[in-house]
């Protein structure tokens, strides 16, 4: 039995499986565009898409599923604008890095302005990285994904994620203890 797109059960079954995960979806949408309106879109994509074919759905994980989706959505946003410069994610501004309401400790101004530093740095090093090291260290440390459901939504062996994640965290080390390299 198959079921039309505008089936309200189909629907609900969806947002209950789906919804969940927008702010992942998002998150490795602005990792891999870098521009905070192309990451909506293609996270609206995404979604559009996941609807369509939820049919094909076979479950139980469905981040990975979407995140796969994700992945074709910005390749495919990638080869549309062949080498057009892309905005880095440190030229746009960031609201959702205040500090959360269950924090107890006050936090001193030098601190508040050290961890900005460090959180501004982190970004960029991530963003310095290769494609195939940026998402793979998204998926896994960002978004907490497994080896396998990396391999899944990467479309690669789990060996490759591993390998690739490795490298990832040497280059960020790497970049982090040149920074903090006092100049001669």
């Amino acid at each position: 039995m198959t079921t039309s797109p505008d089936d309200p059960e189909r629907a609900r079954h969806f947002r209950e499986a789906a919804l969940p995960h927008l702010d992942d979806v998002y998150t490795l949408a602005r990792y891999l565009l870098r521009n905070p309106a192309d990451a909506e879109d293609a996270v609206q994509e995404c979604y559009l898409r996941a609807l369509k074919h939820f049919h094909t759905y076979r479950g139980p994980a469905m981040k990975p599923w979407l995140f796969a989706i994700l992945r074709n959505v910005c390749h495919a946003e990638f080869t549309r604008r062949a080498g057009a410069p892309v905005k880095a994610l440190e030229d746009t501004p960031e609201t959702a890095e205040q500090a959360p309401l269950w924090q107890e400790s006050v936090e001193t101004p030098e601190s508040a302005v050290l961890r900005e530093r460090d959180a501004s740095a982190i970004q960029r090093m991530i963003a310095a990285l290769a494609e195939p090291f940026r998402e793979t260290f998204v998926l896994r440390e960002i978004n907490n994904l497994s080896y396998r459901e990396i391999a899944e939504a990467a479309g690669v062996p789990v060996g490759t994620v591993m390998s690739r994640l490795a490298r990832a965290r040497a280059m960020l080390r790497a970049a982090w203890l040149a920074q903090e390299e006092p100049p001669r």
